[in-house]
Parts: structure tokens; C-alpha cells; sequence
């Protein structure tokens, strides 16, 4: 008897291994016993927004370079766009060839905030939220933890979120 299992941390999706385990031989039935892995592919496919041209890193994202085309969004890490809105005036940090999809791992982190400057702080919990300003102790790059100092000294960390916000999550 076989039984097939996904190994523990190993992605569902993209490059992954599937695994078949011999179940016979547990209850004394004499035969031996195996255990082994097998590499997978699983494709996912999607429209997403891709590349029209090839783009260079450093590139400004404009309307005219982004395409909307059905693409295997498993075949590499990172997330892709459906919303065009969401990309433009976003910075490229690598180079994307033309057809490739756009992924938040091809994009520059944005800079929400510099070290000083005032931000909101808005913490937020099951059935409650509370906003407060306080002062950044280090720039906001956007999804990065920072620290916020508030007036009456107390020091927190959150993660950037937007402009001149931070969230911290309890």
C-alpha cells in the first residue's frame, strides 16, 4: 500500500516534491519498508500584468510599458499585479525581459518616510484600533520594521505602511 504525502515546508505551488511512503511492512507483513521523494512542477495560470518591452533596472513604470497577459504565476517567487494603478510611478530594481511579469520582487522598495519626520502610528488589535503621532527613529521603507519614538519617551516598533504610517499589529 502507498500513500502519497507533501513534505512539511515545501511549497504546493512552482518547483516543489511530492513524497510516497510504503505503508506494508508496518504491521509485521514482511516486506520492507520505503520511503521516497519525487520532484513536481505545479503551474498556476493567471493574467497578470507583465512586461510590454524589455525594462532596465532603474526604470520608472509607466502605463506604456505594462501589458496584461496569462502567465504561469508559480514559476517564480514573488507576487504579481492585476492593477496597472498599483505599478505605475513604482521603480524597477532589476531588469525585466519583455512578456515577464512584474513581481514586488522587481521593485524598489518605496521610501514612506525619513528618519525625524512625524508619522501616525496606528495600533490595532480584535474589535479595537488607536492612532497616535510619534517620531521615526530611522527611515520607512515600505513593509520594513521602524521604530517609533512617542512624546512621552516610550519607544515602539511597527512596520511601515504608507505615507508617513506605521502599523503595529498586537
Amino acid at each position: 500500500q502507498i500513500q502519497p504525502y507533501l513534505p512539511a515546508g515545501l511549497p504546493m505551488r512552482g518547483r516543489s516534491r511530492i513524497g510516497l511512503r510504503c505503508l506494508d511492512g508496518q504491521n509485521g507483513g514482511g516486506t520492507a519498508r520505503w520511503n521516497v521523494s519525487l520532484p513536481v512542477t505545479v503551474k498556476v495560470y493567471a493574467r497578470a500584468l507583465v512586461a510590454s518591452t524589455p525594462l532596465a533596472a532603474g526604470t520608472l513604470l509607466t502605463q506604456a510599458q505594462l501589458a496584461t497577459a496569462e502567465i504561469d504565476i508559480a514559476a517564480e517567487p514573488g507576487a504579481v499585479f492585476s492593477d496597472a494603478a498599483s505599478l505605475l510611478g513604482r521603480t524597477l530594481s532589476r531588469p525585466v525581459a519583455a512578456g515577464e511579469a512584474v513581481r514586488n520582487t522587481s521593485l524598489s522598495k518605496r521610501q514612506w518616510f525619513a528618519a525625524g519626520d512625524t508619522v501616525t502610528v496606528r495600533v490595532s488589535g480584535p474589535g479595537y484600533a488607536v492612532a497616535s503621532e510619534g517620531q521615526a527613529l530611522m527611515a520607512g521603507l515600505e513593509g520594513q520594521v521602524v521604530k517609533i519614538r512617542f512624546e512621552n519617551g516610550r519607544i515602539v516598533s511597527g512596520r511601515a505602511v504608507g505615507d508617513r504610517r506605521v502599523e503595529v499589529l498586537l
